[in-house]
């Protein structure tokens, strides 16, 4: 096959690969800076310049074929040295630059994060970011991103985590409702209280708590475990969105867990008073996090434009959050 035959043949077989990906010709053509007719029109020659049928369409969907999906497998690994490679090579020489696509929660991003990106940007002209605020979870290699800012107890081992804070979850009512429903002394006093849930997955209504058990004597001994307590919780709201839940809380519907990056402006916003902590002398376990990271899937090479946003995170970050 002659450079002539192979220049336009390499192009389309990337595009394959980003389609498999966004399984969306849509994203696909966004991503890429083309129209969706072009994209598809360049698929379509694809499977007849290979002579098998590469992509099923319908209205609802995009999948690969068997052959399709063949051709991915071999190419991505291709494509993606030849990415870091140029990558690396342009980060070499002048100032950084180039687009970064960035995930992180809706409250963490509203309050925290979009306040910082914007101080990153006057020091970074160059750079350019696209920040998609959303609580599900998001797949960062199938879906385009670099970075992910996330809150999570075990980072993935297939992803280069930089903490970036710690963070803790807070039990909280307002003071109006625990004047009408009285104030919980025990987790196990909670089945009684209408419970206010942040949605995920099976667990959302399955609360553990923690407290140093007492010590005993003057003499020193081993340390002894925890007291530790389940409780099986339920209300009359779930909702996927930390920000939801506060206002929820503070509209006095129940008691509920909320992330600290969740807290700010508690209550000012609304003349309501400030939320109330409940069972103070009890930490929950396990269902925020407790540490905030910037995460990316591995590969050899860290572009500077990345690199540079997760240094001015990790020094913006590095006091937690008031």
């Amino acid at each position: 096959m002659s450079s002539d035959q192979l220049s336009p043949l390499v192009a389309d077989l990337h595009l394959l690969t980003v389609l498999a990906a966004t399984r969306s010709f849509t994203e696909t053509a966004r991503r890429l800076g083309l129209s969706k007719a072009s994209a598809s029109t360049r698929i379509s020659e694809l499977e007849r310049s290979a002579g098998v049928l590469l992509v099923r369409r319908t209205t609802r969907s995009v999948r690969l074929t068997e052959a399709g999906q063949q051709l991915v497998n071999d190419m991505q690994p291709a494509f993606r040295r030849i990415s870091e490679s140029y990558t690396a090579v342009r980060d070499l020489v002048g100032t950084p630059r180039g687009l970064v696509r960035v995930t992180a929660p809706v409250a963490l991003g509203r309050q925290h994060l979009a306040p910082r990106i914007a101080t990153f940007l006057r020091r970074f002209p160059d750079i350019h970011i696209e920040l998609e605020l959303t609580d599900r979870f998001v797949n960062l290699a199938n879906e385009g991103f670099d970075l992910a800012i996330r809150h999570t107890n075990t980072p993935p081992e297939t992803h280069v985590a930089w903490e970036l804070c710690e963070t803790r979850s807070n039990l909280l009512a307002s003071a109006d409702y625990l004047a009408r429903r009285g104030v919980p002394m025990h987790p196990s006093e909670l089945v009684a209280h209408d419970c206010l849930l942040y949605l995920q997955g099976s667990h959302a209504g399955n609360w553990t708590f923690a407290r140093p058990a007492p010590q005993r004597g003057k003499r020193k001994s081993a340390p002894t475990e925890p007291e530790r307590v389940g409780v099986n919780v339920a209300g009359s709201l779930k909702v996927n969105n930390s920000e939801v839940l506060r206002e929820a809380l503070l509209a006095g519907l129940g008691i509920g867990l909320l992330p600290d990056f969740s807290m700010s402006g508690n209550g000012k916003h609304t003349g309501c008073a400030p939320l109330v902590p409940v069972l103070p002398d009890w930490q929950v376990q396990g269902f925020f996090g407790e540490r905030i990271y910037a995460l990316r899937p591995w590969s050899a090479q860290v572009p500077r434009a990345v690199s540079c946003l997760v240094d001015h995170l990790r020094e913006s970050f590095a006091g937690g959050f008031p």
